[in-house]
């Protein structure tokens, strides 16, 4: 195997097409040697994307501790229904976690219990 990492041009170099675009943020964008088939444009910064839930205003956030997997679940729940929305991690997350969990407590060395109070 070469250990020789040294990039050498192939073919003759072939000028870019200039693209126009309406959005200022990809106008003032660093030009590539990309196709117009492959670019990606920059988004438009008027109307920003968001990722909350605040459309539904009857939903609320909990964390609990699942002590069965030993790990904290955060879950978005319906106040109306009481139905889990959403939760991180998933279920199969929990249960698998909870299997491991089961298997390491089994596979610990059960230890005497200390009710020596002297020391």
């Amino acid at each position: 195997m070469s250990t020789d990492f040294s990039i050498r041009p192939v073919g003759i170099p072939v000028p870019a097409q200039i693209v126009t675009t309406s959005n200022s943020a990809a106008n003032d964008a660093v030009q590539t040697d990309l196709p117009v088939s492959q670019t990606v444009a920059a988004s438009d910064t008027s109307a920003p994307a968001r990722n909350d839930l605040q459309s539904n205003e009857n939903i609320s956030r909990q964390v609990i501790f699942d002590q069965a997997a030993a790990s904290m679940v955060f879950q978005v729940v319906n106040d109306k229904t009481e139905a889990v929305v959403d939760q991180f991690p998933d279920e199969a997350m929990l249960r698998r976690r909870a299997y491991f969990h089961a298997l390491d407590l089994k596979s610990e060395p059960s230890r005497p219990l200390n009710t020596d109070l002297s020391a």
